[in-house]
């Protein structure tokens, strides 16, 4: 292994005013392996607040967490908190949580619908677009006031497929081309609605002592599924087992390029409306039965196949999965520390009895006391505390390397292959050293 890389790591000043330089940093990833110090380093985790959560476009909300005039959410971009709003026009906002007078914010609800928001230390109101609209006591700042120039800051929103993301940076491609080829899988997984729109439920939320990344690269790793939910795979039915068997399976990851990402673990259902035909899994034949009595058929099927979920992950860079029934959005902490949120997808005016089936699977494997989320947050926070050992060691990602191959939208490689982390760390690196170049 050519060791040059290693001399510029070691160089690095670690003090607290360093700040690493563009070819340090990009020393840092190599085409097979990235340096534990992106587990550990607080210097980087500094650059990444403002080089990519405050450069690239992040995931804020699902059009259905704010399907109203005057609909919010409260959320973090990076670790900025924010309002995603929707105003009495229609259009949707995402607003720095902060009021301009004396930096107080302005909403402390995590979700609502209001008409205002209203800053509980001086009064200052806003409205839902973000215009300052209220001053208590005004004739004290005499004409030293300018109220349209003391909206909430409001960034630069846009949205496809439902997905809304937002961004600090105003001189960024639009939304529509930072996707590019996840379009298509974002277009497939919405089709978990079976005709109704899709309708996320309230996040399951919770932190583990790691670093952001880890649990980034992890919704696009395959290989760890038969080690780390074993006891998950004694939980289910011998179908449901075998169809779960996908590392030995005809599945693939692919780059998507812009660090996205895909994971498709069964093939067979990546198109929810295909092969509509195929027999229904004996763990939902109850559920077909009683969906009978209202819809016909095909109906019956598209429902059913749609509470399964999508034979998929999808990784969105920096931080949002599509993970085959609900979205994984990641909130970075602090460099060792990091916020979780999964929230379930359901259909929006669906059946009833489907959509409560979708949440007893959800909760069997990501809810609270179900088998992956517990044994997953293990695996994570034993990675960030490994990394601690050892000054000079390095992350391997060359799984799956020597059989990569082109096609129309990128790199692919066998299912267990960790080419979705190298995608991913490859964009981190673009953004991380190119403010410099």
């Amino acid at each position: 292994m050519n060791c040059d890389h290693l001399i510029a790591i070691k160089n690095i000043d670690t003090s607290p005013q360093a700040v690493p330089s563009a070819a340090e940093i990009a020393a840092l990833v190599q085409s097979d392996r990235v340096h534990t110090s992106l587990y550990t380093s607080d210097d980087l985790f500094q650059l990444e607040l403002d080089r990519i959560f405050s450069k690239t476009w992040v995931w804020v909300a699902h059009a259905s967490e704010i399907p109203d005039t005057g609909s919010f959410k409260t959320t973090e971009l990076g670790t900025q908190p924010v309002i995603v709003v929707r105003d009495r026009k229609g259009t949707v906002h995402t607003l720095l949580n902060r009021c301009r007078h004396r930096a107080a914010t302005v909403c402390e609800h995590r979700s609502g619908k209001t008409n205002s928001f209203v800053c509980p230390y001086h009064g200052w109101g806003y409205a839902l677009d973000g215009s300052l609209r209220g001053v208590p006591h005004p004739e004290s700042y005499a004409d030293q006031l300018e109220k349209g120039e003391l909206g909430l800051v409001s960034l630069r929103t846009e949205q496809y497929a439902g997905m809304i993301f937002a961004t600090f940076n105003d001189q960024i491609e639009p939304l529509e081309d930072f996707l590019g080829a996840a379009k298509k899988w974002m277009d497939l997984f919405m089709k978990q609605g079976a005709g109704y729109p899709i309708k996320t439920g309230p996040a399951h939320r919770f932190r583990f002592p790691g670093n952001w990344k880890i649990q980034l690269e992890n919704t696009t790793d395959g290989y760890h599924f038969p080690v780390v939910h074993r006891s998950f795979l004694t939980s289910v039915d011998k179908q449901t087992e075998e169809m779960l068997n996908f590392v030995d399976g005809s599945g693939y990851v692919e780059d998507l390029g812009n660090g996205h990402s895909v994971m498709v673990m069964i093939p067979e259902l990546v198109d929810l409306d295909a092969n509509l035909d195929a027999p229904i899994p004996e763990r939902f034949e109850a559920l077909a039965e009683a969906l009978r009595a209202e819809h016909d058929e095909q109906q019956v099927r598209r429902i059913v196949r749609a509470v399964g979920g999508s034979g998929f992950n999808l990784n969105i860079f920096p931080n949002i999965a599509c993970s085959m029934a609900f979205f994984r959005v990641l909130q970075p902490v602090s460099v060792n520390e990091t916020e979780i949120h999964h929230a379930v997808i359901t259909m929006d005016g669906g059946p009833e009895i489907a959509n409560q089936a979708r949440l007893r699977l959800h909760e069997h494997f990501q809810g609270p006391m179900g088998f992956g989320t517990p044994d997953d947050s293990e695996a994570w926070e034993r990675v960030q505390r490994g990394a601690t050992a050892g000054d000079d060691l390095w992350i391997m990602l060359n799984r799956g390397l020597a059989g990569e191959y082109r096609t129309d939208d990128g790199l692919r490689s066998d299912v267990s292959a960790e080419t979705g982390m190298r995608a991913a760390y490859q964009q981190w690196k673009k953004l991380m050293t190119e403010s410099e170049q």
